[in-house]
């Protein structure tokens, strides 16, 4: 077992407060976004200050041999503690065969890296696990189209918003939400959406889906006033999320996350496609290639228990992930045949192993080698990942 340091991520969404609380550092008055946990090279986790990187270069039989023979030298986990005080720019994240072809494109161009019309910072796809450390609110894949239609004209907007609900009536499938969507893009003033932030403001005391949709518009209004991409937003579903509970975000999902701390477990990648509630580039056309323009039903993803860790029933061979939470007895650590991050969003943890002992405090982190198997005790709230291999 081994310390692991992450690197603070600075986006203007984040939280000032709510990372350096967990992390029991000073606020600087900058936004704090993200803390990474893993071996991207846009922001490397150190162990003793060095890369992780280089460590899993030194010594690749850390990662475990099946986690090598899938991925090669590439650790495919990312872990993220994850603090929203505004609204994260709707996006979708490419599956891997897009991701490849992309990067290859962007980069036969001559694209940098931190070029701002550039989209493909790696050739990795970008499934995601987000699990809620306070109450979390998030807008996630197309809302069924009837249902999307029928609550603007509960809003009483539905004649003046023809552009989103005749496609989404008269059309079938994809082409439904991706011209809807292309539509609200395209517009020009802000007409449209005054129009819906003015008739919001009337329902939004109700209870059900109609007072819910209302609060939603001027929310987002409140950040990104009478901008034409919060109507594009209205077309998703919103969750809420309690606590411990997750949702999965396969890849080309439309989404945007609102408020809330949570802990992102993720393909190790940085690739992101922005469709609105954003001033940074958006790249049109190869949204309209990632995008799923498919109506989706949201729920928390299921879970099962692991020996009294609750795992996340994730589909994806990149990652799988456990959240346990120690009342001191002493509990072996659930593992994969891969390297495990540990990381504590609360209390403090006591890990051992035959060779080493560990002590997690709030806001700190563990590399666990594969083939260390590890007991915890405490009063402490941990997050695991590793490889789902």
């Amino acid at each position: 077992m081994l310390p692991l340091v992450g690197q603070i991520r600075h986006y203007a969404w984040g939280s000032p407060t709510a990372i350096p609380d967990i992390l029991g550092t000073d606020p600087t008055g900058e936004p704090q976004a993200e803390y990474w946990l893993g071996s991207h090279p846009t922001a490397p986790s150190t162990v003793n200050g060095q890369p992780l990187p280089e460590l899993f270069d030194a010594h690749p039989e850390w990662a475990g041999r099946r986690c090598l023979k899938m991925f090669g030298r590439h650790f495919p986990v990312l872990m993220k503690l994850l603090a929203a005080a505004k609204p994260l720019s709707l996006q979708a994240h490419p599956n891997r065969e897009q991701a490849e072809d992309g990067f290859a494109r962007e980069t036969a161009a001559g694209l940098a890296l931190d070029a701002p019309n550039r989209t493909y910072q790696d050739d990795w796809p970008k499934p995601e696990l987000l699990v809620a450390v306070t109450g979390f609110d998030c807008l996630c894949g197309f809302r069924d189209p009837a249902v999307t239609v029928d609550l603007f004209r509960q809003l009483g907007v539905a004649d003046d918003l023809d552009l989103i609900t005749k496609p989404l009536s008269q059309r079938k499938g994809s082409a439904a939400f991706a011209q809807a969507f292309l539509d609200v893009l395209s517009l020009e003033d802000d007409q449209l959406v005054s129009l819906t932030v003015a008739a919001a403001q009337t329902r939004a005391d109700e209870t059900g889906p109609v007072g819910e949709f209302a609060r939603t518009a001027l929310e987002l209004n409140t950040f990104f006033p009478h901008h034409p991409s919060i109507l594009a937003a209205l077309l998703l579903n919103r969750l809420h999320l309690e606590p411990g509970q997750g949702v999965y975000l396969p890849p080309r999902t439309l989404h945007s996350y609102l408020h809330g701390v949570g802990v992102e477990v993720m393909a190790s990648s940085d690739n992101v496609l922005r469709g609105g509630l954003t001033t940074k580039h958006i790249d049109v056309d190869e949204l309209i290639q990632v995008v799923a323009f498919e109506p989706m039903a949201v729920a928390p993803v299921e879970q099962r228990d692991d020996d009294g860790f609750s795992r996340y029933l994730t589909p994806t061979p990149e990652f799988i992930a456990w959240r346990g939470e120690l009342s001191h007895t002493r509990v072996t650590l659930p593992a994969t045949k891969a390297c495990r991050f540990v990381f504590a969003t609360d209390g403090e943890a006591e890990l051992r192993s035959d060779s080493s002992r560990l002590d997690l405090g709030t806001g700190q982190a563990a590399l666990i080698p594969y083939g260390e198997e590890v007991t915890a005790s405490g009063s402490a709230t941990l997050f695991i990942s590793a490889p789902g291999v």
